[in-house]
C-alpha cells in the first residue's frame, strides 16, 4: 500500500502554497470454553474487518492521481468499442410513457421544494412518466459536423451513463393494469421495459399505499472504457446524482425517498433481475479481449418513493429478504443487448467491488425523518423556474468564462442548499431535500476555493457539514488556518474562513491543471469522512460515501443554474496535493469530487436537438 502523504513535486505549487505553510493440557470449565470460542470468534472478525478496510483503502491509494503518476487507465480512446449507453432488454414488452410539455405549469417551482412537498399525488401512467421526464429522461440531443449524443437529466462523468434505473411497482393503468411489475427504464425511448410480473400481495405486506421501489445498478464497463481503475469512483459518484434526481422529481410530485439499507446486495440483484447476467470470473490481472460478461449491471441501490406526510411504517427486512428470494423463480423477459465487441478488465475494480458488497443487515431499522425546510437568505438571487424547467435545463460547463461573479449572499444561498439538515442550529442528520433519501449521518464537507464573489475575500473556506466533525478537522488541518465565520454569513451556515489567498492558479492544478476549476466564480473539492466511516460502520460505506458526492453535486448543478450560471463536475484532481494544501494526513479525510460553478462559455458550433423524439443513433 503506498503512502497516503507525500510530497509536493511542483515547485509552482509549492509557492502558491508558502502563504499556508507555518509550522497447556487442563480443559476450561464450560463457561470460560464458550468465552474463549466468543474471544476467538471476535478475533476473526475484527481481523477480517481489517483485511476488508485495507483492500478498500489499497484501491483508493492505488486510484489516485499526482503529480508525477496518474491512475491507471487507457492509453488513447478506443472508439470501436466505446460502450453503448443505451441498456435494453430485446424482446421484453416495451411500454411507452407520456411527454409532458417542458413548460407545463404542473411542476412546482424549485425554490419552493426546499420549503414544504406539495400534496402527494397518486401513482398513474401520467405521475410516473413525469417522474421519469424529470430525473432520468434524455434532455437534449447535440450535433456538431458527423457527431451526434444525447445529454440526460442525470448527468454523468464523461456523459457515460453507467447508471441504469428499474421501477418494482403494484399494478399502474396503461402500464400493467392487473399485476405488479418490474420494469427497467429505457430512457432513449421514455419507455418501461417489462420484465417480469410479481406477486400481488408483495407491496401491500411490506410497504405503505401509494409506494413503489427504484432501482439503481452500475455498468462499470461504460466508466472503465474512458477512464480506467478510476471508473469505480466515478460510477458511484453517478448513482448519486441519480438519487438526487429521482429525489428532486419526486419531490415534485408529493413523494419521498428514502434507501432500503437494510437489503444486502444478494436482495438488490434478485428485486431487479440482475440475475440474467453470468458471474464475472475476475482474473488476476488487467487483461484485454472480448468479455460479455463484463457488462454486467451491479446493483448499487433500493429506493422506496412513498406519499410525502407518511411519519412512521416498519420494514421487516426478514421477511422481506425471504420475499425477495422468491424473485428469482419468476418469469423474466429479455436478454440484455450488447454493449461493445471487446473489452479491458481492470480487475481492481471488480475485487474492489466484491469488497465492498453490503450484506443483508437484519438489525438495521426504517426511519423516517420529520421534513425539514432549508434556510433562506436571498431568495431573490433564484429565477424563478419550475422543477422541470430547471432539471431539463441542466448542462455540465465546458469551459467557464473566468469573468462573471455573483453577489455574496448568492454564494451563501447555495450554500445553504449544500447543508444536509435543513433549518437546524447544528447540521449533522440528512433531513432536508434530497440528502434524506440517504440513510446515514453526513459524512462529507466541502473545502472552497473563491474566486469571483463580490463582498467576499478571495481565499479558502470549509462548510462543515457535519459538525460533530468540526474538532477533528480543526485538528487535522493546518495550525495557521483562521477557522473564522466571513462577513454577513447567516448564523446557521457553518461556513468557516480558512486563509485568505489568491488561490486561481492553485485550485488549477490541484485539478488536474484544468481551467475551468480558476475560471468559475468558486470551485470546491468534497473532503469526506473516510476511515472512521469504515471502521464504524463497514467498508460497504465506501461506495455510499462517493454517492453523497454526488447528491451534493447534483444540487450544485441545480443551484448554479437555478441562479443564471452554470456548474461541472471533475473528477480528476491531484488526491494528496488537495490534502497538502490542508495539511491532512492520513486517510481519516479524503477528497472524493471536485466541482466548479462559474459563467458558462457556450460553444455555438453545437447545435441542440429536442430529446424526443431524437435521432436514431446511439451515441
Amino acid at each position: 500500500m503506498r503512502s497516503f502523504h507525500r510530497t509536493i513535486h511542483n515547485p509552482h505549487l509549492l509557492l502558491l502554497l508558502l502563504p499556508l505553510t507555518t509550522n497447556l493440557g487442563l480443559l476450561p470449565p464450560p463457561r470460560l470454553t464458550m468465552s474463549l470460542s466468543s474471544s476467538f470468534s471476535t478475533i476473526t472478525q475484527q481481523q477480517n474487518s481489517e483485511q476488508l478496510l485495507a483492500q478498500v483503502l489499497a484501491y483508493h491509494n492505488q486510484t489516485k492521481h499526482s503529480f508525477t503518476n496518474y491512475a491507471r487507465g487507457p492509453r488513447g480512446l478506443d472508439w470501436d468499442n466505446q460502450p453503448n449507453p443505451f441498456r435494453r432488454y430485446i424482446s421484453a414488452p416495451l411500454r411507452p410513457l407520456l411527454h409532458p410539455s417542458d413548460s407545463s405549469h404542473d411542476s412546482p417551482l424549485y425554490t419552493s421544494l426546499f420549503t414544504s412537498l406539495p400534496p402527494p399525488k397518486p401513482v398513474s401512467k401520467t405521475t410516473i412518466s413525469h417522474f421519469f421526464y424529470d430525473s432520468l429522461a434524455l434532455s437534449a440531443w447535440k450535433s456538431t459536423g458527423f457527431s451526434t449524443w444525447s445529454l440526460r437529466v442525470n448527468p454523468s462523468s464523461g456523459n457515460l451513463h453507467p447508471t441504469e434505473a428499474y421501477i418494482i411497482s403494484p399494478p399502474i393503468d396503461s402500464l400493467s393494469d392487473s399485476s405488479a411489475f418490474v420494469a427497467h427504464y429505457a430512457p432513449k425511448e421514455h419507455s418501461l421495459e417489462i420484465r417480469t410480473q410479481i406477486p400481488s400481495g408483495f407491496f401491500s405486506n411490506f410497504f405503505p399505499n401509494g409506494s413503489f421501489l427504484i432501482g439503481l445498478s452500475s455498468v462499470f464497463w461504460r466508466e472503465a472504457w474512458k477512464y480506467g481503475e478510476r471508473g469505480f469512483r466515478y460510477c458511484n459518484h453517478d448513482v448519486g446524482h441519480a438519487m438526487a434526481a429521482v429525489s428532486m422529481a419526486a419531490a415534485g410530485l408529493g413523494w419521498d425517498v428514502k434507501v432500503l439499507d437494510g437489503l444486502g446486495h444478494e436482495e438488490l440483484k434478485k428485486i431487479m433481475g440482475l440475475e440474467v447476467y453470468p458471474e464475472f470470473k475476475i482474473p488476476a490481472r488487467t487483461v484485454k479481449g472480448k468479455f460479455e460478461e463484463i457488462e454486467f449491471e451491479h446493483p448499487d441501490c433500493l429506493l422506496l418513493v412513498f406519499p410525502n406526510g407518511i411519519d412512521k411504517f416498519d420494514i421487516n427486512y426478514k421477511d422481506l429478504s425471504l420475499a425477495i428470494s422468491q424473485f428469482s423463480n419468476l418469469d423474466w423477459k429479455g436478454e440484455p443487448n450488447s454493449l461493445s465487441k471487446e473489452h479491458i478488465c481492470w480487475d481492481i475494480i471488480y475485487k474492489t467491488s466484491e469488497t465492498v458488497k453490503k450484506p443483508l443487515t437484519l438489525e438495521k431499522s426504517f426511519v423516517i425523518d420529520s421534513f425539514e425546510k432549508s434556510a433562506t437568505c436571498s431568495d431573490n438571487s433564484y429565477n424563478h423556474l419550475t422543477l422541470r424547467e430547471l432539471v431539463r435545463k441542466r448542462r455540465s460547463a465546458v469551459d467557464m468564462d473566468g469573468v462573471t461573479s455573483i453577489a455574496r449572499n448568492t454564494f451563501y444561498q447555495i450554500l445553504l442548499h449544500c447543508l444536509p439538515s435543513g433549518f437546524q442550529e447544528k447540521q449533522k442528520r440528512q433531513l432536508g431535500l434530497p440528502y434524506r433519501a440517504m440513510d446515514w449521518d453526513s459524512e462529507v464537507h466541502c473545502v472552497l476555493f473563491v474566486h469571483r464573489v463580490v463582498g467576499l475575500p478571495k481565499g479558502l473556506y470549509f462548510l462543515v457539514r457535519n459538525e460533530e466533525h468540526f474538532d477533528d478537522l480543526k485538528k487535522a488541518t493546518r495550525s495557521d488556518f483562521k477557522w473564522e465565520k466571513p462577513e454577513g454569513c447567516p448564523p446557521e451556515l457553518p461556513l468557516y474562513e480558512l486563509a485568505r489567498i489568491d488561490c486561481m492558479e492553485l485550485s488549477k492544478h490541484l485539478s488536474c491543471h484544468q481551467d475551468i476549476a480558476a475560471d468559475g466564480c468558486f470551485s470546491l473539492g468534497m473532503v469526506a469522512h473516510v476511515e472512521p466511516t469504515l471502521r464504524d460502520k463497514g467498508v460497504w460505506m465506501y461506495p455510499r460515501l462517493f454517492w453523497e458526492t454526488g447528491v451534493v453535486g447534483q444540487v450544485l448543478y441545480l443551484e448554479a443554474h437555478a441562479v443564471g450560471i452554470s456548474a461541472t463536475g471533475i473528477g480528476c484532481f491531484f488526491d494528496d496535493p488537495v490534502h497538502e494544501v490542508l495539511g491532512l494526513t492520513g486517510s481519516n479525510f479524503q477528497s472524493l469530487y471536485h466541482f466548479t460553478v462559474g459563467g458558462p462559455v457556450i460553444d455555438k458550433r453545437i447545435m441542440s436537438l429536442p430529446a424526443y423524439p431524437g435521432p436514431g443513433v446511439d451515441a
